[in-house]
């Protein structure tokens, strides 16, 4: 009987183990599946140096080694010339904050500089959306390593941006907005099509600028209208090789695989906030709300981050579904609030730092803290 009683008292306890650990499971599972939280980092960047104000913000990257690289418009007035001076056309910052470097001849790099990146051998790319070139720089911007397109001259019917775009040309672009470096290959992925009435393509090229191939937005028969104004405005490789491009008007993220055969869209919503009547010049929904996208570091890349210009705000996204799970900032002027946000890019450690353009003028850090 004591041996039976025994028995039932050690089942009875597996049993609560069982479910105690079933629950902790649940419970792990349901943290997982959570998006992280962040809070703006209002220490960084540290003070520049001599004087030195920043423009628009128009791009931002990150090396090997967590540094930060920075494109400046140096779209200043005579007041900020008044009391500061121009700062570099690129700006490098370590970890901590601190300028790390500065480069960039504004006679010879991208007019309004637009998109950055670095490839897996930390040299640094740049398009500008006022011009026809992509620039490929040594880390330190000592050496100009590759270049494709003439400076100054686009794609269009005339070789200015008042011409009608070609969105053809195999040796330049039309105002291009972001750049992207297959790490398998070196082959360059560039989104040309920054604005309505320009080019709209992602155009490739090999290692060496020779160019591949093109495709365009996708669209269906239905899709018409100016929600669907081809607006290219990003593009990004994930680490499974699919490309993904910023349909900016439409409203949503494109994804094709490397040979430009569409897969998804990827909807990124707005709101519509203003209290103003719907107009070209303040309707909610002109600007875009699906302006640049990343992803998180880790080996699966659970998360994406887009920035939603609309609603001046950073949405996170599980990467596998396209759900938004949550998002972060604010329209205003404050740290952690947006005005024109624009570009952002991800740290090892999970960090994400958002630029901004227009009056806003400045790049800002964002730390994780956990999970809602």
């Amino acid at each position: 009987m004591k041996a039976q009683t025994s028995f039932l008292r050690l089942a009875a306890r597996i049993a609560m183990l069982g479910i105690s650990m079933g629950t902790l499971c649940l419970a792990t599972s349901r943290a997982q599946n959570k998006a992280p939280k962040f809070e703006v980092d209002p220490n960084w960047p540290k003070p520049l140096p001599n004087l030195w104000v920043t423009g628009g913000i128009g791009g931002v990257c990150i090396d090997s080694r967590d540094h930060v690289f920075i494109l400046n418009r140096r779209d200043l007035t005579d007041n900020d010339l008044d009391a500061g001076r121009q700062a570099p056309v690129v700006i490098e910052f370590d970890p901590d904050g601190n300028v790390a470097n500065s480069f960039g001849d504004p006679d010879s790099t991208p007019n309004t500089p637009h998109g950055c990146a670095v490839d897996a051998e930390n040299n640094v790319w740049m398009t500008g959306n006022g011009d026809g070139i992509v620039q490929k720089y040594s880390h330190d911007g000592s050496k100009l390593l590759l270049q494709i397109g003439k400076k100054g001259v686009v794609d269009s019917s005339d070789g200015t941006a008042k011409g009608k775009a070609l969105n053809a040309s195999h040796e330049g672009f039309f105002k291009p907005a972001g750049v992207a470096i297959d790490p398998k290959n070196g082959d360059i992925y560039v989104a040309d099509g920054e604005t309505p009435g320009g080019n709209h393509r992602v155009a490739v090229f090999d290692r060496e600028g020779k160019f591949l191939r093109q495709w365009d937005l996708h669209r269906t028969d239905t899709e018409t209208g100016p929600s669907f104004v081809p607006v290219l405005h990003c593009v990004t490789l994930d680490n499974n090789g699919l490309v993904y491009v910023c349909d900016r008007r439409g409203h949503r993220i494109q994804v094709f695989d490397k040979m430009g055969n569409f897969q998804k869209n990827i909807s990124v919503e707005y709101e519509h906030r203003s209290p103003l009547p719907p107009g070209p010049e303040h309707e909610s929904g002109a600007l875009g709300s699906a302006v640049w996208v990343a992803f998180s570091r880790d080996p699966g890349q659970k998360y994406m981050y887009v920035v939603n210009q609309d609603n001046e705000q950073v949405d996170i996204l599980d990467h596998a579904s396209g759900q938004v799970l949550s998002s972060f900032g604010r329209v205003g002027r404050q740290p952690g609030q947006f005005t024109y946000s624009h570009f952002l890019a991800v740290d090892s450690k999970g960090n994400v730092y958002v630029t901004e353009v227009g009056t806003g003028k400045r790049i800002q850090k964002f730390k994780p803290v956990g999970s809602n």
